[in-house]
């Protein structure tokens, strides 16, 4: 049970919320949320999630924890969707610039080194945290999807964060192949060229989803 949802039984909702569609799984996010946000990294098919929660709610707030670490295509991608849906993204940058990294830990750590997960706290995980220390959201819209990573098969459309904050991943049934349908019928754009330096290995978990 959370605070911020003290009579919501989540596993109730997520059976209700089977076999609905990503539109009415928002739809009923919607109702149980005084201060939305919806997480955001530019990454392949964001622009689904993007369009499918903002066309419900044209104002709430797209956080985007910036890495510095992304490609100039990623930049590029990104700077469209927010100019095409009108987005109201909020940045968040990591306290270390990417030079103190390069001198400090000689650049990007290997995932065996282990500095990696110092180098993870830094870029990922501490301005998440700052950002919703500061934003203070009751319900967290993200692009997570079942078939992405095995430690995603174990979870669901809706879970609580550490803070009691309800997490509602509207297309955690789809597949590539459905959101390709998706991004047609919306005429969205796409971009493959992505980096995440904390992943390296794309059925890796930065930490995102099982530390907040």
């Amino acid at each position: 049970m959370s605070q911020l949802h003290p009579n919501l039984d989540i596993d109730q909702a997520n059976q209700d919320l089977q076999g609905k569609s990503p539109e009415e799984i928002v739809a009923w996010a919607l109702t149980q949320a005084k201060n939305p946000i919806i997480t955001t990294n530019f990454r392949p098919y964001e622009s689904a999630i993007l369009h499918l929660v903002a066309s419900l709610r044209p104002d709430i707030t797209v956080l985007w924890v910036d890495s510095g670490y992304n490609t100039d295509a990623t930049y590029q991608f990104a700077n469209k969707v927010i100019r095409d849906l009108n987005l109201n993204v909020i940045t968040y940058i990591p306290k270390q610039t990417a030079a103190y990294r390069d001198a400090t830990m000689n650049g990007i750590p290997g995932i065996d080194n282990p500095q990696h997960d110092e180098f993870t706290d830094q870029v990922k995980l501490e301005p998440f945290r700052r950002a919703l220390d500061e934003l203070k959201p009751d319900v967290w819209f993200n692009a997570i999807r079942k078939d992405q990573t095995e430690f995603r098969q174990g979870l669901d459309v809706l879970s609580l964060s550490k803070d009691g904050v309800l997490k509602v991943a509207p297309l955690f049934e789809k597949t590539d192949a459905d959101l390709d349908v998706y991004l047609e019928e919306h005429n969205l754009p796409n971009e493959f060229d992505y980096f995440d330096p904390t992943k390296v290995e794309e059925s890796r978990e930065c930490g995102l989803h099982t530390q907040l």
